[in-house]
């Protein structure tokens, strides 16, 4: 994708401050932190979300993405890390390459995703099995 910035650090256009790179992925610091440390890791093949990324690389990137959050947090004094990915800009996807956030934090860093719960219908247990089952139906794993 020539319009993709971060196809465009994967081939060297833009700059960036590299973590960790191998034949299948980068990991860089983000430009716009939550936290200091906060890094994101990304296929170097474009895919434009979650859902076309091969399972090998998708696997390298959670393993990569968990080493930096340990490195992050004993190196910075955290106390924890998230992992994050959204897929889609109805989730909040930003740039369409598909990237996996390192976010280190802190018991009293006053980062919150602000996610709301929803509650079940009146029958509860029973809706949410209605619904698991509408998942496994599609669920190929």
């Amino acid at each position: 994708m020539e319009d993709c910035i971060f196809c465009k650090i994967i081939k060297g256009e833009l700059p960036a401050v590299k973590l960790y790179e191998d034949d299948l992925v980068l990991a860089f610091m983000d430009i716009s932190p939550i936290n200091y440390g906060h890094a994101l890791v990304i296929p170097k093949d474009h895919h434009t979300g979650a859902t076309s990324i091969p399972e090998d690389v998708s696997g390298r990137m959670f393993k990569v993405a968990t080493k930096i959050g340990v490195a992050a947090k004993r190196t910075l004094d955290y106390d924890g890390f998230n992992l994050h990915l959204s897929d889609g800009t109805c989730a909040g996807q930003v740039v369409m390459h598909a990237h996996l956030h390192v976010v280190p934090r802190g018991v009293e860093d006053n980062f919150h995703w602000n996610w709301r719960h929803v509650e079940y219908s009146d029958n509860g247990e029973e809706s949410m099995c209605e619904i698991a089952e509408k998942i496994l139906s599609k669920l190929k794993i």
